[in-house]
């Protein structure tokens, strides 16, 4: 079992993961980006953009992926009420196939970026550099991980497209979506070949797996 770590030791951890951050005057509106949902063959990919402030304080803050459900919940919570501003872009399944998935993706990013209130100085991006953004950004490899602005826009997208994909469960009960989220799990497959493509699914995805069956 794993040692708890103390309240001291997540401090020191949080204080490396506002290295990126604090290379900016307080001043600056340091904003992370990050997306969730590339590699699903159902569903949306979502995009979030985070502007902390300087000072805040946000425990256990870190990439989505490392975090358990109910403490991203919790996370999600925290962020939303101590951001400066936010903003979360959505593209659907059916834009996906029609621009592909890293061009959604950018999409999404810049969705996000458009709905925050407050105009950021500078992006912080996880891995990537988004086209057609004139604001200066800075890509950091596994930034989630790194940048407690990026991992913040990494919960707010994480659990945006979680509780969508749980929404669409109702709609889609079939294919238990509330469990792996449109990932192609061996029960999302089996169901696929069961009942064929919901209106949720990636066609684009799905032609590599299933062939002319989509």
């Amino acid at each position: 079992m794993a040692r708890k770590i103390t309240l001291e030791e997540e401090r020191i951890r949080l204080a490396g993961m506002w290295e990126y951050e604090h290379q900016y005057p307080d001043t600056a509106q340091v904003c992370g980006i990050d997306e969730a949902g590339r590699g699903p063959l159902a569903g949306p990919v979502v995009a979030a953009a985070v502007i902390l402030p300087h000072d805040v304080e946000i425990l256990y803050l870190n990439d989505s992926k490392k975090l358990t459900e109910k403490r991203r919940e919790a996370l999600y919570d925290e962020i939303l009420a101590k951001a400066v501003s936010y903003g979360v872009g959505i593209i659907s399944p059916l834009l996906i196939d029609e621009i592909n998935i890293l061009q959604a993706t950018y999409e999404a990013m810049r969705q996000a970026v458009s709905k925050l209130t407050v105009p950021p100085d500078v992006l912080l991006n996880d891995a990537v550099t988004i086209p057609g953004i004139l604001i200066p950004q800075v890509p950091i490899i596994k930034g989630d991980a790194k940048s407690v602005s990026i991992a913040a826009a990494s919960i707010l997208a994480k659990v945006t497209r979680d509780r969508m994909m749980l929404r669409y469960d109702t709609l889609y009960p079939e294919y238990g979506f509330a469990g792996h989220k449109g990932y192609g799990t061996a029960v999302h497959m089996a169901a696929l070949r069961e009942h064929g493509p919901s209106a949720i699914h990636r066609r684009s995805f799905l032609k590599k797996l299933l062939g002319e069956k989509v």
